[in-house]
């Protein structure tokens, strides 16, 4: 994302925050550059750096990726 970071609403950011602390799944919905992604993620951080807020998560497939926050459209409990 070349856009400026966008704040997201606290109520988003405090439901990751606790997926984060329980080890809960999260089915979560992305933008990317290829359109947006729908997928079941174990979140297993939320950290700011370069003036923007992140989740690492792990996806079903294992594989660890990072996405700035003002990418999700929506996280829901899976």
């Amino acid at each position: 994302m070349a856009e400026p970071y966008q704040p997201i609403p606290c109520a988003l950011h405090e439901r990751l925050e606790f997926a984060v602390l329980r080890r809960q799944r999260l089915r979560l919905r992305y933008r990317t550059e290829a359109g947006e992604v729908e997928a079941v993620v174990l979140p297993t951080d939320v950290a700011t750096r370069a003036g923007a807020e992140w989740l690492s998560f792990q996806a079903e497939s294992g594989a660890n990726q990072v996405i700035r926050l003002d990418a999700i459209v929506s996280a829901r409990p899976a």
